[in-house]
């Protein structure tokens, strides 16, 4: 695990970066690469926007699995705060501790500043991700959809993040040593402050084209014929290329689909075992009914 030098050190290059992902079986493009290059030698999180299924989370899963390295990961939701995110106090142990005491009724706890300073004891405080970062690092750090937290909370995240430190009024200031490698994402469901854009080092991750997601498709799942991932990703491309769906399968999606028909036992994709299988790749009843009324022309195009 890790090393106190800190984290600039640990690739030599983007063509560094992209091997050691593709030893995961993540498949990065030069671009992405180098943005993840430059993190780590700028101790800069990284910020990631596309649309879901693009891989912006399964990158800091394949950092931390590359790097051997843990990873935390803070999922962001609406009304979100700095408590979810940094430390709370386990309440029903201190409670647990107070009655303790009165039981055995100890003469060192006649001071009220004593046993006060007993219960906010470290042995009483539940760190939460950012905190568990800060003192576990080096690590990664996942800050997940943080588009669904609001603008109190990016504030907060951008003042750790640009000093890689928080205080805790009854323990004192919890510093990293040595930064986390910090990946942020976003679906865009709202724009985020030019504060924290600023701070990062920012990154688009789109749709693969048909002989990348191809290639990622037979990187990750060996198992599955050639034919058949072929014909899944010629489909799925034409998917996202109509227009017409709610919410275009990603890249997991077309991952689920192979892994399903391949479990089901298909050799090839023909419209029946696609419209029985469909529910991996599409997650919108109005766009399971359309493709499905057109699968035979869809297959054959």
């Amino acid at each position: 695990m890790g090393d106190a030098r800190g984290m600039d050190h640990v690739f030599d290059s983007a063509a560094d970066v992209r091997t050691a992902l593709g030893r995961t079986g993540y498949l990065a493009d030069e671009a992405l690469a180098t943005v993840t290059f430059l993190a780590t030698r700028l101790n800069r999180p990284i910020l990631l926007e596309g649309e879901p299924g693009t891989g912006k989370t399964a990158l800091a899963e394949a950092l931390a699995q590359s790097l051997d390295l843990r990873l935390i990961r803070l999922q962001c939701y609406e009304g979100i705060d700095a408590t979810q995110a940094l430390y709370d106090w386990d309440f029903p142990r201190q409670i647990l501790h107070l009655r303790t005491v009165e039981a055995i009724s100890r003469a060192e706890h006649a001071d009220p500043k004593v046993l006060e300073a007993e219960l906010f004891d470290e042995r009483f405080l539940l760190a939460r991700p950012v905190l568990e970062a800060l003192r576990e690092a080096p690590c990664v750090l996942l800050i997940d959809e943080i588009d669904r937290a609001d603008d109190e909370f990016e504030a907060f995240l951008l003042e750790v993040l640009s000093t890689w430190q928080v205080t805790i009024p009854e323990l004192g200031t919890v510093s990293a040593a040595t930064p986390p490698i910090v990946v942020l994402t976003s679906n865009r469901t709202r724009e985020l402050h030019d504060a924290l854009k600023r701070r990062c080092l920012y990154h688009w991750i789109d749709h693969p084209g048909l002989a990348r997601e191809l290639e990622i498709v037979r990187t990750r799942l060996p198992e599955v014929s050639e034919a058949l991932a072929e014909q899944v990703v010629t489909l799925v491309q034409r998917l996202r290329g109509s227009g017409e769906l709610i919410k275009p399968p990603g890249v997991a999606e077309t991952l689920d689909w192979a892994r399903a028909l391949e479990t089901v036992g298909a050799t090839r994709l023909d419209p029946e075992v696609a419209a029985a299988t469909l529910g991996a790749a599409l997650k919108y009843r109005e766009d399971s009914e359309r493709i499905r009324a057109s699968l035979d022309k869809l297959l054959t195009a």
